[in-house]
């Protein structure tokens, strides 16, 4: 996160409870896809899987 705001203004600072919220929601929002991505390839009747399950799963979710 500080990496990426510092290209558009140095000296931000951050709440540690606004980092871990971020982390939280990425965590979350990981998870989900991996597991939608998962029951693409599941459903492709395959076990290991592709980056077009993750753009199939990425396209179904809207």
């Amino acid at each position: 996160i500080r990496e990426i705001t510092a290209s558009f203004k140095n000296g931000m600072r951050f709440q540690s409870a606004a980092i871990g919220a971020l982390q939280e929601s990425t965590e979350s929002f990981l998870i989900a896809l991996f597991e939608d991505t998962n029951l693409c390839a599941i459903h492709a009747k395959r076990v290991t899987i592709q980056s077009k399950d993750t753009q199939l799963a990425r396209r179904l979710r809207g």
